[in-house]
């Protein structure tokens, strides 16, 4: 599905002693504050996906990111529980449980293991068919899935060893797993580099910055490109019900840059912060959007509907603009600002009669 922006909800106070860190301190201080959460057992996490991954469109539904077609009809679906693995012998067979972070970089010690951040539910053979082989970018595939995820050899600099590349819409997702697990195992990562030759591309053998240059490279990109979105605000309060600690980078992605990136000064701030007025929400035909303290234009607005499917694509060349949405059924949208560098990231709920 579609990764639209939206910030989850922290308890307040959260992040209080990380405000105003940078680089390794506020990595560190993001490390004190997500340490010691409620470790779960193997078993625990079937009950915990009925939570964490449900699919907007239906509740019993797996939201699996190896299998999600987010522009076209799905290959196939899971329903939780009911369709657990088991055996598989194909796409399609039934869903498991993924280590994102593989297993065996860190010798499957806990609590990594069950850490519910980094495990996520997909399709067996897909799962099966990623193994413990690092993310990465591939230019000539050996396998794809139904979905479009790739297996093949890297066209990066940093290995040209076997990868998995998930498609564009779930490479944010997965890239701030990484961010979190580097994060919250932060005491213990600078061992896990040793351990399997994918650790080992990826992983540079310290706590700080954790990943190779080129691999770092990669992952921001991945997290610039692909913001967080529902899915992982809801996702990361969920979380936060099962085992009492969160992704600070779906809560927080500008930390991303402050951390690995240029710092906190890198991302300027103003006194007004931006302001996109939508009236009348509910809407029948027309919509009025009005941007506010800006005075650049913005160009590519586009509407999503629930299940993350886009409906329209529209330019807009100045800051006040009419959506026509009369045609549109009745139900529940996403609109989200694509290219404007201050609105860029932006999604706002929009109910249509």
């Amino acid at each position: 599905m579609l990764a639209f922006f939206a910030t989850a909800q922290a308890p307040d106070g959260y992040y209080d002693s990380a405000e105003g860190l940078g680089f390794e301190q506020l990595q560190q201080a993001l490390h004190d504050i997500i340490d010691n959460h409620t470790q779960l057992s193997y078993d625990d996490l079937w009950s915990a996906f009925y939570d964490t991954d449900p699919r907007p469109d239906n509740s019993s539904l797996v939201w699996d990111m190896y299998s999600d077609n987010p522009f076209g009809s799905e290959p196939y679906t899971y329903t939780f529980g009911t369709d657990q693995c088991g055996n598989y012998s194909g796409e399609g067979s039934c869903y498991n449980r993924e280590h994102s972070f593989p297993k065996s970089w860190y010798n499957d010690g806990y609590p990594m293991y069950t850490d519910l951040v980094q495990l996520v539910p997909t399709d067996g053979y897909v799962n099966g068919m990623r193994g413990n082989f690092a993310y990465g970018e591939v230019d000539n595939p050996d396998w794809i899935s139904e979905n479009g995820s790739k297996k093949g050899y890297s066209n990066a600099s940093w290995t040209t060893d076997m990868v998995f590349e998930p498609i564009d819409e779930y490479k944010g997702d997965f890239a701030r797993i990484y961010f979190y697990m580097a994060t919250r195992y932060k005491d213990e990562i600078d061992n896990w580099e040793s351990n399997n030759d994918n650790a080992d591309a990826m992983l540079n053998g310290t706590s700080y910055p954790a990943f190779e240059s080129a691999v770092l490279d990669m992952l921001m990109q991945w997290h610039e490109n692909d913001p967080p979105g529902f899915k992982e605000s809801e996702r990361n309060d969920a979380i936060y019900d099962w085992q009492g600690n969160r992704n600070p980078f779906v809560d927080h992605p500008e930390y991303v840059e402050y951390i690995w990136g240029d710092g906190p000064n890198s991302i300027s701030e103003t006194n007004e912060a931006p302001a996109l007025i939508i009236s009348p929400n509910p809407a029948d035909d027309k919509i009025q959007l009005r941007f506010e303290n800006t005075s650049e234009r913005v160009r590519d607005l586009a509407l999503y509907d629930i299940c993350g499917k886009p409906v329209m694509k529209q330019k807009c060349s100045e800051t006040s603009f009419t959506l026509d949405v009369e045609s549109l059924p009745a139900g529940m949208y996403f609109l989200q600002i694509e290219n404007d560098t201050k609105y860029a990231g932006i999604t706002k709920r929009i109910v249509i009669e």
